[in-house]
């Protein structure tokens, strides 16, 4: 069984910067590509980065490219999420998604096996 629990969440003001963190525990192993999607209320989730293993290749949305970086400790097992110059618009519950095998797209919600339970980001402006 593979736990990912994610950490960081908070409320701050419009231009505040945020890290997120996603551990993972359990029946470990090296996950193909790791991932970040958001979901705010009344939206389906969305995209926001992956990471391949060994922070080989990085992939960001459109909407946060520039502003947000993730990044990988294998030795930790934990991803995370560097947020800066926050948005309102920011403003969802972020997940982050582990593959078990190589597949799909990357930017996907099926393309993942692992799902933790989300850590909410506020952004007021």
């Amino acid at each position: 069984q593979v736990h990912l629990l994610e950490s960081g969440g908070g409320v701050v003001q419009g231009g505040a910067s945020l890290r997120l963190s996603c551990a993972a525990s359990g029946r470990t192993f090296t996950f193909p590509a790791t991932a970040w999607f958001r979901q705010a209320p009344g939206k389906e989730r969305e995209f926001v980065s992956s990471i391949t293993w060994g922070g080989v290749s990085t992939t960001y949305a459109d909407s946060v490219n520039g502003r947000f970086t993730m990044s990988s400790d294998n030795a930790k097992n934990t991803v995370y999420l560097q947020m800066n110059s926050l948005r309102p618009e920011d403003t969802a519950v972020y997940y982050c998604a582990a593959q078990s095998r190589v597949r799909g797209s990357l930017a996907t919600v099926g393309a993942y096996d692992y799902w933790g339970q989300g850590t909410a980001v506020t952004v007021s402006p």
